[in-house]
């Protein structure tokens, strides 16, 4: 496994790897992204395999045109277009009645598929350089933490990817808001990067809509984006539970010193949803990384990206 600077040099040398079948890691706005050719099952098949995924849950269909969701998808409600003009590129997911050439694999048997048209440049570059759709879900061992960073991935996944493209740190910080548009109804499958607010001044309020048992997206498992030690809010634990304990604690907009805490990381200091969003990944690393035995979470207001913040830290709580 390399790790390359994401150049044009390089990211035609990862192209190249995607055509062949390979596996590369790349930076998308959202999350360092996992990316095989999505039209070859075979290349679909490392994904799930490096990332220990199970293959009942979907991945998303990554394009670099706006115009290429008619080669994979119907487009049948007039909402998808404005949904498209207005956010895409962007951190939107759109599930919709898939066609023929996606294979089964990606879908987990769906007639759905989930596409994304990134707004990151290296990300869209790598698309066009490899001239085929990229399947990528999230560079990291499944149900963990997601990576901002490169060294994220080269931790977690190691030597069963093929390349890391470096391009930074991601700059929206949590995965893509993914919606299910039917003939009828919009549906919130997963909160994300871009604010169900700003959503709902095209499609009016979203209907949530979640499916555990046989998800025809990602983020519709109980648990998810999960540190290897346990999680909790701060209002919901018990004085056993951090008995004797090295804490680490995350809070939204300033540290509380009545609060008793070994290595404590700040969200954002101006209490900003989209900064807290973009350290939420990082700066749970950070805690995982300082060797604590259990990370104390504030909660943050519920709205904005503040939503899917909350999303995040709720699944990751459910794990232990």
């Amino acid at each position: 496994m390399k790790i390359l600077k994401a150049n044009d040099a390089n990211i035609r040398i990862a192209a190249e790897i995607i055509r062949k079948g390979g596996l590369v890691a790349f930076p998308t706005e959202t999350v360092y992204g996992l990316g095989g050719d999505g039209l070859n099952p075979i290349a679909v098949a490392k994904i799930f395999e490096a990332k220990n995924r199970p293959s009942f849950n979907p991945l998303i269909l990554h394009i670099a045109e706006k115009e290429d969701i008619e080669r994979i998808a119907e487009v049948e409600n007039e909402i998808v277009g404005q949904l498209i003009d207005k956010f895409w590129p962007g951190p939107l997911t759109l599930v919709l009645k898939k066609k023929d050439i996606v294979p089964e694999i990606i879908t987990a048997g769906h007639k759905t598929v989930a596409v994304r048209m990134p707004a990151n440049e290296i990300a869209r570059k790598l698309i066009r350089f490899s001239e085929c759709f990229i399947a990528a879900p999230s560079a990291n061992a499944f149900g963990f933490l997601s990576p901002t960073r490169a060294e994220h991935v080269a931790k977690q996944l190691g030597d069963k990817i093929d390349l890391i493209l470096d391009g930074g740190s991601t700059n929206v910080g949590i995965e893509s808001t993914i919606l299910e548009i039917t003939e009828n109804a919009v549906f919130l499958l997963r909160p994300g990067g871009l604010a169900t607010e700003e959503i709902e001044s095209i499609t009016g309020k979203l209907e949530r809509k979640q499916n555990e048992a046989a998800p025809n997206s990602p983020g519709q498992l109980p648990y998810h984006y999960s540190p290897k030690v346990p999680l909790r809010f701060f209002d919901e634990v018990s004085e056993k539970e951090i008995a004797g304990k090295k804490i680490g604690a995350l809070f939204f907009s300033r540290k509380h010193e009545e609060i008793k805490t070994d290595v404590a990381k700040i969200l954002s200091p101006q209490g900003d949803l989209r900064e807290a969003a973009a350290n939420l990944f990082a700066m749970l690393h950070e805690l995982e990384n300082a060797g604590v035995e259990i990370i104390l979470a504030e909660k943050v207001p519920m709205r904005g990206l503040g939503i899917a913040i909350m999303d995040r830290l709720k699944k990751a709580s459910k794990r232990f």
